[in-house]
């Protein structure tokens, strides 16, 4: 009932239906701007009987050589042979690739990956009193691959000394940077690099690409966690935490292919710490989801690596794989730091108009200390500190866990600075 101060509504006024405001709609998830990158044409073998091999240099020396790289022939090579790679891994488990049917190549490689490893005890350690950066023998270790190097390659059919020594180059600088014991994304490029000239030689021909992904790669990536363990490698660049990995990236893209449409582990899955466990041995995103997070003291990719924690909440394994393309074409192949030390020879080649080629880095001993030259300044690094001209030394989380192991800490793992 109406109280005596309230005016009563017409009979008008009843039958008269409030007006209606629609709801705002909600606004679409925003779209990514960059279109997927597809992958090029893998052209055909060049003819090697006209090929003058030489010993790969840098030719990327300012922002006008990178712009001339990305626009030329070399990097639709690239990409078609990455691209492709990954392809070729799409809805496949480790274990579905035979070995005993493998090309004579594939078994060549994996066989060289094992003597590296062989390598590595014959040349132990230095003593170097808990610190947890870069251990200078490392650089005993490269020394004594680059001397077994021709012998293998020999084996593997190079045609002659000049080929081996254009292609070798690339297995090299696979295994970490000599001068400041580091590795990267640009190391990891080129172990790729070292497999696409092989393939140019006609040696991996692309019935061989599902081995190479899903047998040699990650046999590669346990030869380099072996590396980490016992020289110390440290992080190269600094995206620390806020990057995929302290030191990979293909395995991500190669791994989300493997996922692509699976039928029960999602994106989201990776926060499964048992299926992570189950099923990690056959699919290398989840393999490199365990070992980081294996690697972190603090638990939670969402404090660790918080751009894994974002990924995960992708709508299915197609859009994180074509993230990974985006991420592999930007964060790699368009970094000038990265890209500043790739190699070109006659397999891989340079364009017209970049600059004039010099050697990676140049070496030689100072006072008894290792001298590099870079950017045209010549400078000795220090084993024990950091230095501006190269960035800041960050030690891994792998030399922490060593050294904690070493202590008979039973965690197994100690905090290091950004990780």
């Amino acid at each position: 009932m109406p109280s005596a101060t309230e005016t009563p509504l017409s009979a008008e006024q009843l039958n008269t239906l409030p007006r209606l405001i629609p709801r705002k709609k909600k606004a679409p998830p925003p779209q990514n701007s960059l279109p997927v990158p597809e992958t090029p044409v893998l052209p055909p073998p060049p003819d090697t009987s006209t090929l003058q091999f030489t010993k790969p240099v840098r030719r990327i020396l300012s922002p006008h050589d990178h712009d001339l790289c990305l626009s030329s022939p070399t990097y639709s090579l690239i990409l078609s042979f990455v691209f492709s790679l990954s392809e070729s891994a799409a809805d496949r488990k480790i274990s579905s690739i035979d070995l005993t049917s493998a090309h004579p190549s594939i078994h060549q490689i994996l066989s060289i990956l094992d003597s590296i490893e062989e390598t590595i005890r014959l040349c132990p350690p230095a003593d170097q009193g808990g610190s947890r950066f870069g251990n200078p023998a490392f650089r005993q270790f490269i020394d004594s691959i680059t001397a077994q190097s021709n012998a293998w390659h020999s084996d593997l059919g190079l045609p002659n000394a000049s080929s081996i020594t254009e292609v070798s180059t690339y297995l090299h600088h696979s295994l970490g940077n000599r001068a400041r014991i580091d590795y990267g994304s640009g190391h990891e490029l080129n172990f790729i690099i070292w497999l696409l000239c092989l393939d140019r030689l006609s040696l991996l021909p692309t019935s061989t690409f599902p081995a190479l992904s899903l047998l040699v790669f990650p046999r590669y990536i346990k030869l380099l966690r072996k590396l980490q363990s016992t020289y110390y490698l440290e992080p190269a660049g600094s995206h620390g935490v806020w990057g995929l990995d302290d030191y990979h990236f293909l395995p991500f893209l190669f791994g989300a292919s493997q996922l692509l449409h699976h039928p029960y582990i999602r994106p989201l899955s990776i926060h499964n710490e048992l299926l992570l466990e189950e099923e990690g041995d056959e699919y290398l995103y989840l393999d490199m989801v365990r070992f980081t997070m294996a690697s972190k003291t603090v638990k939670g990719l969402k404090w660790t690596q918080p751009l894994l924690d974002d990924i995960s909440g992708a709508k299915n394994w197609e859009k994180v794989e074509q993230g990974m393309r985006r991420m592999f074409i930007k964060e790699v192949l368009g970094k000038s730091p990265v890209m500043q030390h790739f190699l070109f020879g006659t397999l891989v080649p340079a364009v017209e108009g970049m600059s004039v080629g010099m050697v990676d880095e140049s070496e030689e001993e100072v006072g008894g200390e290792l001298a590099v030259e870079e950017n045209g300044v010549k400078h000795v690094h220090r084993d024990d500190a950091s230095g501006d001209c190269c960035g800041i030394k960050i030690p891994s989380a792998v030399a922490a866990a060593q050294e904690a192991m070493k202590r008979g800490d039973r965690d197994g793992w100690r905090r290091v600075p950004f990780d």
